[in-house]
């Protein structure tokens, strides 16, 4: 393969706003989460290609990344597999060709990574503070809902080292938030997750991502497993297909429920001191804004670059039929705007079954992430997200609140006045 070289955005077009994942180290992780399907990528390169990322590719990534970012800020991502085994050197180099490749329009520059924590030290901990880093840490909630799927090689569950690195970012005043998946071992338990990042962890950014499997009749006994602990054909390639779901998918009624749990006790204490990022991107559609792809009518805006200089279209869709080139022989900008990208994009909306484009709660949803979009309407039509029914109890659980809080910022007011409101005009609170 030609090595990667630094390249100037394509001349025809103008750079377009976008957001990239990169994959420093592949699908390689000192964990072995049962639900980490991406384990699974390494099957795209095997076992003869190393996984980490070369400095010639980092170079170029960096290099094209500015060339095609049209401002004010630039956001240098990184995420796994676990980022951080590419070791400590390799981010301060990407920092150095950042400074160096960066733009007169780019006003500033945002360094993001997310990890799973377990090799937080206070070396790593200092470099994330002194370049402004933004650190996501991977908790599920307290130990045991944590330890069910979050576990090592071995089967040993990873929560005392996941919050010694907490502990240690923290300690060095990092600027970190907590991804908390949803799945069938902490589904039935939201107040008690909640509670446990912002009393016991005092975390004021929370992101919730619902678990779903996809499997087919082929590969359901193999992905109920789990996809850890396992490697090259011994683990087949996750791919977006199939009707059926592992045994740690949330359910779409688990999922609305363990929202509506927290947005009850959230909107009557928290609004304003923590930010869950659901709540954030609901109340952008009740503004008329769409903050988050997964809720916008199109997407296409979000990609990944593999170790390699592999572009995919989307994180979940790191599989040959949305690789879209490599950066050694395309600039980044070109693979952004290309047509099979801009495709990809619209038909997060074209596909749209009626029964969607006919939801009184379309606005807030448009079908949320083509990923879950598996199961029949009930009309027969294909194409209903799996947590359809979920996403409906939701929104029209939180619309009073919504609309309420839009209000007041249409006003020029502050959301959290919500919480001074009489009760009478909040919303009832449901059971956890």
């Amino acid at each position: 393969m030609t090595t990667p070289q630094p390249q100037a955005n394509t001349p025809e077009s103008d750079p377009v706003p976008y957001h990239l994942l990169a994959k420093p180290a592949g699908a390689a992780c000192n964990l072995g989460c049962k639900y980490c399907f991406f384990l699974s990528k390494e099957n795209l390169y095997g076992e003869r290609e190393s996984p980490l990322m070369s400095e010639a590719t980092l170079e170029a990534y960096i290099a094209q990344l500015m060339a095609s970012s049209p401002g004010p800020q630039v956001q240098v991502a990184w995420q796994g597999g676990e980022p951080m085994l590419r070791g400590l050197d390799f981010y301060k180099r990407s920092v150095a060709l950042a400074n160096r490749y960066r733009k007169p329009q780019h006003s500033s520059i945002l360094h993001t990574i997310q990890t799973n924590g377990t090799l937080v030290d206070d070396e790593w901990a200092a470099f994330f503070k002194a370049n402004n880093y933004l650190v996501g840490l991977s908790v599920d909630g307290p130990r045991a809902m944590h330890d069910a799927y979050r576990i090592d090689k071995h089967g040993r569950g990873s929560f005392d080292e996941v919050i010694r690195g907490w502990n240690c970012l923290r300690r060095h005043d990092v600027d970190v938030n907590i991804l908390c998946t949803i799945n069938a071992a902490n589904a039935d338990h939201p107040l008690e997750v909640y509670k446990f990042f912002r009393d016991e962890l005092k975390a004021h950014y929370i992101q919730l991502i619902p678990i779903v499997e996809r499997a087919t009749e082929q590969t359901i006994a193999f992905a109920n497993q789990g996809w850890g602990g396992h490697r090259g054909v011994d683990r087949p390639l996750y791919k977006q297909e199939g009707h059926l779901v592992t045994d740690r998918s949330v359910t779409a009624e688990q999922f609305g429920s363990f929202l509506n749990g927290i947005f009850d006790e959230w909107v009557q204490r928290d609004v304003g001191t923590v930010y869950v990022t659901t709540f954030d991107v609901a109340l952008g559609s009740w503004l008329g804004q769409h903050n988050s792809c997964v809720v916008s009518p199109t997407c296409g805006s979000a990609l990944v670059l593999e170790h390699n200089g592999d572009v995919y279209s989307c994180d979940h869709f790191v599989e040959p039929d949305h690789l879209l080139g490599n950066i050694g022989q395309t600039p980044l900008g070109a693979l952004v705007a290309s047509e099979k990208q801009r495709r990809f994009g619209q038909n997060k909306f074209d596909t749209l079954p009626k029964y969607c484009k006919e939801c009184p709660v379309l606005f807030a949803c448009y079908g949320e992430c083509p990923r879950n979009r598996f199961i029949q309407t009930p009309d027969g039509e294909e194409g209903l997200n799996y947590l359809c029914a979920g996403y409906k109890a939701f929104f029209t659980h939180i619309e009073p609140s919504m609309k309420t809080m839009a209000k007041l910022i249409s006003q020029g007011r502050y959301a959290d006045e919500i919480m001074q409101m009489p009760k009478e005009n909040a919303p009832a609170q449901t059971s956890a």
